[in-house]
């Protein structure tokens, strides 16, 4: 029986490679949260829209959207413009489609004088159909 230096297995040994499996899957976990999140953030003018049973999207062959927020600033296409800008996108519109439908989204909180001037100017314009959005109710909690 010889004595001396026993023979021993070296192990594993560390790994000295990177594993990418587990950064791919964060960062396509990213990219689903970001493609999740976008459209979200399409419309950054903040509104308290009214609520009712029957507010659904409506499918408009063509339309242009008319923002009043709470202070009672006019946004053409989520741009803020004067009301006599406003009055001349909605004549450009109305020459080139009258058929078009003005989607008008309104605080609850605006007095009801500036909507009719925002409605007015659409109208004298030649736009006769206009759509009022609103969000529907959230759904009651049943325990």
């Amino acid at each position: 029986m010889p004595f001396g230096r026993l023979d021993r297995s070296l192990g594993a040994q560390p790994m000295s490679d990177i594993n990418m499996t587990p950064l791919i899957d964060v960062m396509l976990v990213l990219v689903v949260i970001f493609i999740i999140t976008a459209p979200l953030l399409a419309s950054s003018i903040k509104l308290d829209l009214p609520t009712t049973e029957a507010a659904r999207a409506g499918d408009a062959p063509q339309s242009v959207t008319v923002i009043v927020d709470a202070s009672g600033q006019v946004f053409w296409q989520d741009q803020a413009v004067a009301m006599d800008v406003l009055v001349r996108q909605l004549q450009q519109s109305a020459q080139a489609n009258p058929q078009t439908e003005v989607l008008l989204r309104a605080d609850k909180t605006v007095a009801y004088g500036r909507i009719v001037e925002v409605m007015g100017a659409a109208q004298s314009a030649g736009l006769n159909r206009i759509g009022f959005v609103a969000d529907a109710p959230a759904a009651a909690v049943q325990p």
